[in-house]
């Protein structure tokens, strides 16, 4: 009878630790970081988006609201140029512009994973990888000969991401971020033709291709085993 109460107590505790463990496994946040490239589209650049490429590096922030969304938290800081002596197109005078800057960039984003995105039992159907498409809103800052600047961006694209642990996430994701200004590459740039700036034409544009790590965090639920897909 010993015997008996013993094994079943030592079982109850096995399934008790193993449904815990299961439970912490399930993580509400993602923090990491990442480096890329950034590529310029503008007066000193109007075809080749990554004629002149430079770098950028990313820290971001994640909500994971299910297995199919999530939101995050972009801050880059990173550099752009650009240099018309390229361009097919000449402007009056034949005169040629160059410029490069450092930007900062603050944004916010929503994700959308084409599969359950992670690891788990097989009736979850779940998926270690999976592509995604993203957009949302950012403020970017930026200097160039002495002039600083800002401007609202709606960045928007396509990623990919790999967990090849519970916890670890791999992505690579690419951006392409339209500026509402005709300022990002300097005075001299901003209305070269003529052409008088509106809300839609005569404007930057700018993009962030990056690889990213990152690492989940704080437990979702201690006490059971769900999470709505």
């Amino acid at each position: 009878m010993k015997r008996i109460v013993l094994i079943s107590i030592a079982t109850i505790y096995i399934l008790t630790e193993t449904f815990s463990i299961r439970a912490q496994e399930d993580y509400r946040f993602d923090f990491g970081g990442g480096v890329g490239m950034t590529g310029y589209l503008g007066d000193a650049n109007t075809s080749t988006l990554f004629q002149h490429p430079s770098w950028d590096v990313e820290v971001l922030f994640r909500y994971i609201a299910t297995t199919r969304w999530n939101f995050k938290t972009n801050f880059y800081v990173g550099g752009l140029a650009g240099d018309s002596s390229n361009m097919t197109n000449v402007f009056p005078q034949e005169e040629t512009y160059k410029f490069s800057t450092i930007f900062y960039e603050l944004s916010e984003l929503a994700e959308f994973h084409f599969f359950s995105y992670g690891i788990g039992e097989t009736y979850q159907h779940l998926k270690r990888w999976t592509p995604y498409i993203a957009g949302g809103l950012g403020l970017t800052a930026w200097s160039v000969q002495g002039h600083a600047g800002a401007a609202f961006t709606i960045p928007f694209g396509i990623g990919f991401k790999y967990k090849p642990s519970k916890r670890l996430n791999l992505g690579l994701e690419f951006l392409m971020k339209k500026t509402f200004t005709d300022k990002l590459d300097g005075p001299d740039l901003q209305d070269p033709l003529g052409i008088k700036s509106s809300f839609m034409k005569n404007t930057d544009w700018y993009s962030t291709l990056t690889f990213t790590v990152s690492y989940e965090f704080s437990k979702r639920c201690a006490t059971c085993n769900y999470k709505e897909r």
